[in-house]
């Protein structure tokens, strides 16, 4: 084999071309007359065009006959220089996936006869697994296998042990992860073989979800549930937090589960808790939401209460779980699989270099997420991972739903397959994820976007209509919504009510099922509610910030749809006014327990709203010919949206249903639909029931009042 120089790049863009970049510097020295060699001798390469790029020529080659990967190539010019066969752009070929798409199962296995461990890695030429038992290394080659597949059997009294791959691709050893590992060692640094049979905790079934509309999502980040001085939990930040029971604040109001568990919620929707980078876990002072996946399929070591024991965190983690089912609530991740935390230093770059995500025109990798990297969900092992993970959490973890962060990014065939997937394993499963259209190059009617719902049933959207026609547009300060006494929001508010997403009249319903509508005010993103005010409405007073903020949460509440709740948002959570929190301090983000305790009123008055919504079916209508049917606009004031559910007995004990939200204080009659006994059933909080004559009713407060026949 010739001896490699590498004064030139060559590099196999698909299997029958292979393209050439010769410097100018150099380009005297070359006779433009290339071969490609290997152990079975020489083939001529025919140059199909030549031309001049950056600092290079380009010259594009055709070559004829099979090229193996996982072999060495070289590609030798007249004058017997020579460079190694680089792999280029093959990986992002179709026929690359049609040859090389493997299906079988990867990562450490446990069998009788030993530890197997299977790794992809098709543009390998070697593949090692390094141990690490009792402090001493140890290394293994493997073997290849179908597919481009790489696997060992390890004896297994290597339970238990450390261990990394080093892969050798375009003539260069990387050592990385598995990223099928199921564990890790602290800060991620190497994978752990764990015998999955000594990590199994007793599952608890939690309630059936009979219909999405029937859920109600609280998102939580792990450590500002509990690290608050008056959280009253002992395990402060940490999964351990949520097995604590009975917990409550120095004045003896509830806190941790039982609080949850009172308000009435549906699901626990948790931050990301797969490991993520950001945080030291040997001494975890830094704070990060999570969006930073390093280990898809392993916990966070920040939340254990001892990262440097790769069990405790699975066994943490799970026994957490399976408490929040114990106290009737089910639990959601949510899930990055949009980008990793850092592109070169990812598993997925070292093992196959190129493959794993999205490259622009110019051949470096997209960035519609912002982070510097897009997730390429539409190839084959990509998706295969991604459905491997879900199916993992799922099984492993009993989880009851996902919440998927950029689902835009990701592509429709996916997240039909998750669906399908995730469905047959938990059939009351909740998928919902964030449909923004983001510009990474993928076809539009690919993108699992909120204007592509219609192909994706079964997959709820986060309804930013809603968000900006109730609150205001998080990317504008000083926009007001309808709840911050907007009129002009006032249209968009009512179709957004109605579970359904028209950005303007002349726009396509894109969710019309309101079963695909998440609907919500404020999340972890943006502003919160309260910060948001100090912003676009200084003017008002305190007393009616606060009446603003429980009319925006009781227009969640009773909206058609799935709502969708901030922690904390029931008693005014604010971040002093940083909008982007994702890295500020605990003390930032942190649940304030001390507010639960000032505003326990407001709290209890969210929880009357939340019974409201579950004590009649109307307001959780199960699809859009059901609202046609049902739901009728009303006549009401500039600042107010009413309208009645009408015929609405076969959903609760009332037939009619009138719902008034208010946004000022000025006097208003509001003519009633049908005569007869209308009953109060909801006043703006601290607010009398108001005066019903026969025909109309009298109301004067900013709120939210629902009135039943």
């Amino acid at each position: 084999m010739l001896t490699v120089e590498r004064s030139f790049d060559a590099y196999l863009d698909d299997f029958h071309t292979i393209t050439i970049l010769l410097p100018k510097e150099n380009i005297h020295t070359f006779m433009r007359i290339f071969h490609l060699v290997d152990q079975a001798g020489k083939r001529p390469l025919k140059i199909r065009e030549m031309y001049e790029i950056d600092r290079y020529h380009k010259c594009i080659c055709d070559v004829e006959g099979d090229i193996a990967l996982g072999q060495v190539y070289l590609v030798e010019d007249a004058s017997g220089t020579a460079a190694d066969l680089q792999i280029g752009a093959v990986i992002r070929t179709p026929e690359f996936d049609r040859q090389y798409a493997f299906s079988g199962e990867l990562g450490p296995i446990f069998k009788e006869d030993g530890i197997q461990c299977v790794l992809w890695a098709p543009t390998a030429t070697e593949v090692i697994i390094k141990l690490v038992l009792d402090g001493q290394s140890l290394t293994f080659s493997m073997e290849r296998g179908e597919k481009g597949s790489w696997r060992i059997l390890l004896d297994s009294k290597y339970a238990g042990c450390s261990y990394t791959y080093l892969v050798f691709v375009n003539r260069s050893w990387r050592e990385t992860v598995d990223p099928y590992a199921k564990a890790v060692t602290m800060n991620g640094g190497m994978g752990v073989l764990l015998n999955p049979s000594s990590l199994d905790v007793e599952k608890v079934a939690a309630p059936f979800l009979n219909h999405p509309a029937d859920a109600i999502i609280y998102e939580l980040h792990i450590r500002d549930f509990s690290v608050h001085d008056n959280s009253g939990m002992k395990h402060k930040g940490k999964y351990k937090a949520f097995t604590e029971n009975n917990t409550s604040t120095d004045k003896g109001y509830s806190t941790g589960i039982s609080y949850l568990k009172e308000l009435g919620i549906t699901h626990l929707e948790l931050l990301p808790f797969n490991d993520f980078g950001g945080i030291d876990e040997r001494n975890p002072k830094q704070y990060n939401w999570g969006y930073n996946p390093v280990h898809f399929n392993a916990p966070e070591g920040s939340y254990s209460t001892d990262p440097n024991d790769p069990k405790a965190r699975i066994l943490e983690l799970k026994e957490a779980i399976q408490s929040i089912h114990q106290s009737g609530l089910k639990v959601m991740m949510d899930a990055v699989y949009n980008h990793v935390y850092l592109h070169e230093e990812s598993s997925f770059e070292k093992i196959v270099p190129g493959y794993y995500f999205r490259m622009d025109e110019f051949g470096y990798p997209s960035n519609g997420t912002g982070v510097g990297n897009d997730i390429a969900s539409e190839r084959a092992m990509v998706r295969k991972f991604i459905l491997d993970s879900v199916k993992y959490w799922i099984e492993e973890y009993d989880i009851d739903g996902i919440r998927f962060d950029l689902m835009g990014i990701l592509d429709v065939e996916t997240m039909l397959q998750v669906r399908d997937l995730a469905k047959s394993l938990k059939e009351d499963v909740l998928l919902i994820g964030e449909g923004w259209d983001l510009a990474t190059p993928l076809p539009t009617d690919r993108k699992a976007t909120i204007s592509n719902a219609g192909k994706m049933k079964g997959i709820a959207f986060f309804n930013d209509q809603f968000r900006d026609s109730i609150k205001g547009s998080s990317f504008l300060e000083h926009d007001a919504g309808f709840a911050l006494g907007n009129p002009h929001k006032k249209h968009d508010a009512a179709g957004a009510m109605k579970g359904k997403v028209q950005y303007n009249l002349e726009s396509p319903v894109f969710v019309k099922d309101p079963a695909q509508s998440v609907n919500y005010v404020e999340c972890h993103d943006n502003y919160t509610f309260w910060d948001k005010m100090s912003i676009t409405v200084p003017h008002q007073t305190e007393n009616n910030k606060r009446k603003l903020q429980l009319l925006a949460a009781s227009i969640v509440l009773l909206s058609q749809g799935i709502p969708f709740w901030h922690a904390g948002q029931e008693f005014f959570r604010h971040k002093n006014g940083i909008e982007n929190s994702y890295n500020a301090s605990d003390e930032i983000n942190r649940l304030d327990w001390n507010l639960r305790e000032i505003y326990y009123k407001e709290a209890e008055y969210v929880k009357t709203v939340i019974s409201v919504r579950k004590s009649h079916g109307a307001f959780r209508l199960n699809s859009s010919d059901e609202i046609s049917r049902h739901i009728e606009e009303w006549a009401a004031g500039e600042s107010s949206i009413a309208y009645w559910i009408k015929d609405a007995a076969n959903y609760g004990d009332e037939e009619n249903l009138l719902i008034i939200h208010k946004a000022n204080e000025e006097e208003e009659a509001v003519h009633l639909p049908k005569a007869g006994e209308w009953k109060v059933k909801l006043t703006p909080f601290d607010t009398p029931a108001p005066a019903i004559s026969l025909d109309q009713v009298q109301l004067n407060q900013i709120g939210t009042y629902v009135l039943s026949l």
